[in-house]
């Protein structure tokens, strides 16, 4: 038979990982719950990664990057404002619908984390809010947001209310279905537009 790309190998390591980590938490889970998930040696693991540390650092700036992309991509879409924070808003909640145990994880085990993980990935948390906040304050220029809300505070709400939507399906407090998420996605864009409404 023959044998699996290391490229494979790696992605079957954290396709585990999300798995475990969603399911006993990061700093409960050991590196062989890894190996055994995943079923490869111990050793294997160890072969591509130095850490369960690495493990989780890399599933956070692959999943986080394709998040700055998406948020990038549609400010640079054009039309209305609102449809641009609405995209932003469908692609995260999407994530979650495709991906529920890594975006567990992501949000768990790193924006929440107020440890030295967490704390390592600042730099890429704030760029995503920074660039939301380009969206806001192109649309208070362009006369569609009220100017009197800080960019940076709409961004932070409007990522702080994503992120306790998903925490709520993610710890079964708000039923999930896909209607749910759809109806979610215009709710939030509704709450958070209708709010920085020009008066």
């Amino acid at each position: 038979m023959a044998k699996a790309p290391p490229a494979e190998k790696r992605r079957q390591i954290l396709d585990a990982a999300v798995r475990v980590f969603a399911r006993q938490g990061f700093h409960a889970t050991r590196v062989s719950d890894i190996a055994d998930e995943a079923g490869v040696a111990y050793g294997l693991v160890y072969h591509y990664f130095n850490s369960k540390e690495e493990v989780l650092n890399e599933l956070f700036v692959e999943r986080w990057s394709l998040l700055i992309a998406a948020i990038e991509e549609a400010d640079q879409a054009g039309g209305p404002h609102r449809e641009r924070l609405a995209a932003v808003a469908s692609f995260i909640i999407d994530s979650y619908r495709h991906d529920p145990e890594l975006m567990k994880v992501i949000i768990v085990e790193v924006t929440r984390a107020a440890n030295s993980f967490g704390q390592t990935h600042l730099t890429e948390i704030r760029r995503a809010y920074e660039s939301i906040a380009k969206i806001v304050a192109d649309g208070q220029e362009a006369g569609e947001f009220r100017r009197d809300v800080a960019p940076i505070f709409a961004s932070m709400a409007f990522y702080g209310a994503i992120e306790q939507l998903l925490s709520g399906w993610i710890f079964d407090v708000v039923p999930s279905s896909d209607a749910g998420f759809e109806e979610a996605k215009d709710l939030l864009v509704t709450t958070i537009c209708d709010g920085l409404q020009p008066r």
